[in-house]
């Protein structure tokens, strides 16, 4: 059995509707993935499943959320050793330690064009920051913009299917992969 972090690009099922971790955990469980966990309220798994294609693990599970819960959210997943090697390659480690919900990385389901992230710097401001590691962009948000343009700007439109998680959060799921290694 290998660990696979599996994240949401959105639990809103509609106005005033949102999907429910118990449920999600169920949704997981039925399909036959092993030891499954959520964090906080926001679309994060983490399980157990034979060795498989990332992708297929991806489809397995966009056909049954969207059959639990009647839509289709993308899910993107990352094995274990992937997912370790994101969290180390955090490029603000000094920003992170000082203000993880100011942290965020965009994680692809395929790697964004480095070229097209460099577009992003136009949307940075102030202390902002913008840097593409590996196929994924990690973003540095200021404290004087809490509305900042950046996590708008690198959306599924621009750069292909991902979604973001906060320092704290990527460090949370760090910690439960490394609990099962």
């Amino acid at each position: 059995m290998q660990t696979y972090v599996a994240l949401l690009y959105s639990i809103v099922l509609g106005e005033g509707r949102r999907v429910v971790m118990a449920d999600l955990k169920v949704m997981a469980e039925e399909l036959g993935l092993k030891n499954v966990r959520t964090l906080l309220a926001t679309g994060n798994l983490v399980f157990e499943a034979r060795a498989a294609k990332v992708a297929d693990l991806e489809r397995r599970l966009e056909v049954a959320f969207e059959k639990s819960f009647g839509r289709h959210v993308d899910i993107i997943v990352r094995g274990a050793e992937d997912w370790l090697k994101l969290a180390a390659g955090n490029p603000f480690p000094a920003e992170s330690a000082g203000a993880a919900d100011q942290v965020a990385v965009r994680v692809m389901r395929e790697p964004a064009p480095e070229d097209a992230v460099e577009a992003l710097h136009v949307h940075a401001v102030g202390d902002e920051k913008v840097l593409w590691v590996d196929g994924d962009i990690w973003l540095v948000f200021s404290r004087e913009r809490p509305n900042s343009r950046l996590l708008a700007a690198a959306n599924h439109k621009r750069f292909g299917v991902g979604t973001s998680r906060n320092w704290n959060t990527v460090r949370k799921l760090t910690e439960m992969v490394g609990s099962r290694q």
